[in-house]
């Protein structure tokens, strides 16, 4: 899997966020886009989503051959603080649904995503009576546990203490060894595995 950019660029309004931005990012590759609050992180993210058009240049996606931007979210698992989750949906309730339209990691099942949350007693608990905590962890189980070659986090670690942290690296070394992984941050300790780096301050 490969994602190229082509002098990407996007604005809003009249001012640009990022302009001329040539890059490829390659399968098995750890990747993190850095800048300070604000510079375009996030938008960056959303247009290597698909969800978020550029104002210029092209984005294109090969697993060898091209894939059209509408089936793109096949191929990536995201997870991100601002990401919503249904928060009627009980912790089991939200894991069967996720996994009805991703499959699971090699090995994985629903009782096992439960264990690696350490969450087996909350499984009956609806969401919206989980801490920022719970919820962050299990938006990052959902995407890292996920059968997909492209993992994409947006500060992974917000509202993680100490030991969610440590746990989130765990959860890293465990599930994204052979994907791409794209990490927006600020926060060295979430992206020091990365190889490569992309600051947006340089594409301004």
């Amino acid at each position: 899997m490969e994602i190229s950019l082509n002098n990407i660029g996007r604005r809003f309004n009249k001012e640009w966020i990022f302009k001329n931005i040539n890059y490829n990012f390659k399968q098995g590759q750890k990747y993190a886009i850095l800048g300070p609050n604000g510079s375009g992180k996030s938008t960056l993210l959303s247009v290597l989503l698909g969800s978020l058009t550029p104002s210029e240049g092209e984005i294109s996606y090969t697993n060898p051959t091209e894939i059209r931007v509408e089936q793109v979210y096949q191929y990536i698992s995201f997870a991100a603080p601002y990401l919503d989750l249904v928060e009627e949906f009980t912790l089991q309730e939200t894991i069967d649904f996720h996994f009805q339209f991703k499959a699971y990691a090699d090995g994985l099942n629903a009782s096992g995503v439960l264990s690696l949350l350490g969450l087996e007693k909350s499984q009956d608990k609806a969401l919206k009576h989980f801490s920022s905590g719970m919820k962050q962890r299990t938006k990052l189980a959902l995407a890292c546990c996920t059968n997909t070659p492209i993992l994409l986090l947006d500060e992974p670690t917000s509202n993680l203490d100490e030991q969610g942290i440590d746990w989130y690296l765990a959860l890293i070394k465990k599930f994204a060894g052979n994907k791409m992984v794209i990490i927006g941050s600020n926060q060295t300790h979430e992206y020091n595995f990365c190889e490569h780096q992309l600051s947006i301050s340089d594409y301004k």
